[in-house]
This record gives structure tokens, sequence and C-alpha cells, in this order.
């Protein structure tokens, strides 16, 4: 989830986190400013080893939702917009400027010329439109939720199956312009491409390693030739080799169309253990890591390490499976919520700066509603409400991740251990369900098959653009195993908030419906945690950005 970007173009400096505002047709005229930059020869040269808190799941992003999958990604992929550094503002990429009809149902793209992927194939609009047309072809065991997350969630269907979503076709009506038709308006449908999952993949790659074989059968296709030795895009690094557990190696791409590399190679270490990270740093093994524990963050500082933090897009949330009967009842969802005490969550578990949350996006995202009430904490009130749903005697099976931190949650354990001690005062009596995360974890959460393992369960998202369908959408526009429940008017109020032709009529749907999910409890949202990454001293280039988007070509290292 997203789910997990270093500097790609001439990155200059860290913005304040903007909303993404496309105003009457959504056209954009300018121009990246990831021009052609600094050739091999100019750059610093040497290695930049970063140190990841799990491995990737695989190395097909179209296939992905995990931050760590996402962080090499966008080392080697390239989609057609980006967000500008350290913000979450548009700004083109392989696309140079596109255009949205007035119905808000097709989408035009000017593509950037002479762009070629790391195979030496030539980037253009059959291009573009042989990866809409693929994620759209996916069947079997590809349409499931854990395998093709984004395109299931934003797209809403595909060409086979119970629904064909909103893509209708793509058009490459010069090599230089693809047209994106949809059958539904998406008024958010240039933000999403900034997403890595929608990242354009070279079609002649993807077909010669059998990117796509196990479709129709219960093969997994992210293990397929493709997806793990050989992902193939237009971005500033190449894939090198992939120990399994041990670490990702890409090295520059010296025929990259813009700002080259200044490193020669990208190392991304696989080290789950926080403190372990922490060591690596200060012994010189490593030269930055992601999610800093809290208690590391001033004494690295005193020691001379770079701290850069990132603004807190993002929700933690307690997830409630309603396929246990209990959770059905929306008394029971009550009194867990009254049950947990937020604040104590955040101060034991969670960084120095957390925020509380009590909806399930931040409040800096366009839709957010002041007027929600957030159900105190009160464990008398939890214990009444129990018994008058006649659960006094409520068991629940609490799923949480082990060896992996994330930036909503840095260390699951720990906020595993507060929010059962909290339930459990309420006489709400705790099974742990612990897990890898990944793919045990994840995979039992958004799977069929891990539905009846859990009950409660610890999970979040770093939201991957300013749009509340991105957060709440995301979470609840469907149904789907990880909550179990089936609510058609909260499914057609998203809906159709997704399909509003403007954000100005989008706004008081989405803080209408930010009220109807408070009222309805799917969940607990939790904390606003705050993401820090340490580095050496001698790291230079490194731009924060709330959407992780990170892209390391202008990342230097002097030892």
């Amino acid at each position: 989830m997203s789910a997990l970007r270093p500097t790609k173009f001439l990155r200059r400096g860290v913005a304040a986190v903007a909303a993404v505002a496309l105003a009457g047709s959504l056209a954009s005229c300018a121009q990246s400013e990831r021009e052609t930059g600094s050739t091999a020869d100019e750059a610093g040269g040497g290695d930049f080893v970063f140190a990841a808190s799990s491995d990737p799941v695989m190395l097909d992003p179209a296939m992905a939702s995990d931050g760590e999958t996402f962080r090499i990604a966008r080392q080697q992929f390239e989609g057609l917009v980006s967000a500008k550094p350290g913000t979450t503002e548009l700004e083109p990429l392989l696309a140079t400027k596109w255009e949205g009809s007035e119905d808000g149902k097709s989408y035009t793209f000017t593509l950037r010329e002479g762009v070629k992927f790391s195979d030496g194939t030539d980037f253009n609009a059959e291009a573009v439109c042989a990866n809409f047309d693929r994620w759209y072809d996916w069947t079997g065991v590809n349409q499931s939720e854990n395998i093709t997350y984004y395109y299931g969630k934003l797209f809403r269907g595909f060409k086979t199956g119970k629904t064909g979503g909103i893509y209708d076709s793509c058009e490459a009506t010069s090599p230089t312009e693809a047209t994106v038709k949809l059958n539904t308006p998406f008024a958010s449908f240039v933000q999403a491409m900034t997403l890595p999952a929608f990242s354009m993949q070279s079609p002649t790659a993807l077909e010669k390693y059998n990117a796509d074989d196990t479709q129709g059968t219960e093969e997994d296709p992210r293990f397929s030739a493709y997806a793990t030795e050989h992902p193939t895009g237009t971005g500033p690094f190449v894939f090198d080799s992939w120990e399994r557990d041990q670490q990702v190696v890409l090295k520059r791409n010296d025929d990259y169309w813009g700002d080259k590399a200044k490193i020669d190679r990208a190392i991304i270490r696989t080290i789950s253990d926080p403190k372990a990270r922490t060591q690596e740093l200060q012994a010189g093994n490593i030269d930055g890591y992601d999610l800093v524990g809290p208690a590391d963050v001033q004494p690295l500082k005193d020691a001379g390490f770079q701290i850069q933090n990132r603004p807190a897009f993002n929700i933690l949330y307690l997830g409630m499976n309603q396929k246990n009967s209990a959770l059905k009842d929306v008394k029971v969802r009550e009194a867990i919520a009254h049950a947990i005490d937020k604040d104590a969550v955040a101060k034991s578990s969670l960084p120095q700066g957390s925020l509380t949350a009590k909806e399930f996006m931040p409040n800096m995202v366009e839709g957010y509603n002041d007027s929600v009430k957030d159900p105190a904490y009160d464990v008398d009130e939890a214990k009444k409400l129990l018994k008058e749903a006649g659960q006094e005697d409520l068991k629940l099976k609490f799923a949480y991740p082990t060896g992996v931190s994330r930036p909503y949650m840095p260390s699951p354990e720990d906020t595993f251990a507060v929010i059962k001690s909290q339930l459990e005062k309420a006489g709400i009596k705790v099974t742990p369900v612990a897990a890898k995360w990944s793919p045990d974890y994840l995979d039992m959460i958004q799977s069929k098959g891990g539905a009846d393992k859990h009950d409660i369960h610890l999970l979040g998202w770093t939201g991957d653009y300013n749009d509340p369908d991105n957060f709440i959408g995301v979470f609840f526009g469907t149904k789907s195993y990880e909550w179990g429940f089936d609510n058609p008017d909260l499914f057609k109020a998203l809906a159709a908030a997704r399909q509003l032709p403007t954000r100005e009529k989008q706004i008081p749907a989405y803080e209408k419906i930010n009220a109807q999910i408070a009222d309805f409890i799917p969940g607990v949202p939790l904390a606003h945690p705050a993401p820090s990454l340490a580095f050496a001293k001698g790291v230079e280039g490194y731009v924060a950005s709330p959407v992780q988007d990170e892209v390391w070509n202008n990342v230097t290292v002097t030892r």
C-alpha cells in the first residue's frame, strides 16, 4: 500500500506540500526540469548504499502495491507525469503536456521525443497504448487484488470479468501523441498517472521475458522472468542483480534521456531490523536509510548524521474484518473505537511529531471534514456497548506484521502491544496473529484465503497524490477481503464523487462521505506518523518527498 520518490529531474529543493490542482481542461504546457544534464563523465561516481526495511516483492511495478518495490521501481521506470520535488504538485515527465476533454472522458498526452527504453527500443505512443492495454487485458489470477492492486482499485475492472471498469481504449494518433479514452469521468486520472504502478514499460521486454505468461493459471505472475530479472523502463538506472533478502543492485543508465545519475551504482540492501540499520549507518556500511526509529533521531543528529523529515502524508489504522459476525454490529466496532487511546498509541510507538487521526486521510487532503467527531477514549463506554451487543466475551484474532517498518507504522510490534493492552482493559480477549510482511502479511489481509485468519489488523497508507479518492476511495470504494463488508450506499457515493468534473464539486461530496465513514466505523484511524530518513555526512542531493517520489539521479556521496 503505497503505498512506497529521490530526485527525478534537476531537483531544486524541498517545496511546501501543495495540493494538486488542474484547472479548466486539465491542460499543462510546462516543460519538465528533467532536461539533459550531467553526463557520466561529469558524474561523481561510486556507490550509493541505501538500506530498505524489506525485500521488494518483485520488480514489475504494475503488479506492486508495496513501498519497497516502488522505491526500486522509481529508479528504473517513469510515468507520463510526476510530482515536483518535495511536493504533491504535478509536473511533466514522459509526457510534456496533456489536455482533458470537457466531459472528462478523454485525455491526450503529448510525448517527449527521443526517449528510449533501456533495451534500446523506442518510447512512443504505441508503447503507451501497449501498457494501458496490458493492464486492461489481464485475466485470471492477474486480476487478483493482491497482484494488480492499483489498477483494480483505480480502473475498477478489466476487459473480462464482472465489470469492464472505466478504461475504454488508447489510440496512438501519432508517434508523439496518445489519447486515452474512459467510459466514465475520473477527475484525478492525470494525478493517478504519477503512481509507479502506471509506469511505462518496454512492450518488447514484457513479451520477450514472459511478463504475463501465467494469465489464466494459478501461478504467480509476480515471479516471472521479467519481474525478477529483466525489468525494463526509461529511468536513470537499470537493473543489475538481485540477491533475495540481501540486496538489489542498479547501474547508471548511460543512455538516459535526462539528467544522468552522478553515482555509478545504487545498492538497496535489505535490513529489516531498525536498530541494525542505525548501526550500519554509524559503522559506515550504508549511506542512508528510511524509517528512522524515534529514539534514534537525536543521537544520530548529535553524531553529525543528517536527518530529513517527510511531511506526514499518510494514515495508520486498525482495520476490522466484518467477515467476523460480531464485527458486523456497529456497536461492537464503536466499542473498539472507544477502547483505544490514540494519544498513548502515538506516544508509546510512533515518532515524535506524529498526529492522532480522526479520518482515514490527512487534513491537508481536500475533502477532509473538520466537523467529524472522534470517538473519545472511554473504557467504560466500550464495555457498555459490548454488553448491549451481547459481546462481553468478545474474542478477536489481531494480525500485525513482523520484520518490517513502514512510514505509517515504523514499529508494528510496539503498536500492536499498546493496542492489545488497551483492548484487553475493555474485556476483549486478543489472540495475536503475527506474519512476515511480504508476501505473507499482505496476502493474508488482502486475499480471499486470508479472510478467516484475522478479525482486526494493523495497516496503513502513504498517499500517492493529493486526492481523497487516493485514500478513502482506495480503502472503501469497493467490496474487499480486507474489510469484508458490503455497503452499497458508501460504494455508490465514492463512485459518484470520483466522477464529478471539478474539484470544487468534489470537496463537499467527500466531506459528506468522510462523515458517512465516521458513522459506519469500518475501522479506527489511529495516527499520521512523521517519517524520518538518516544519511551520512557526505550524502548530497537527496530531496525527501511526502509521496516518496525520490529518484536518485542527483545524489552524490563523498566518503
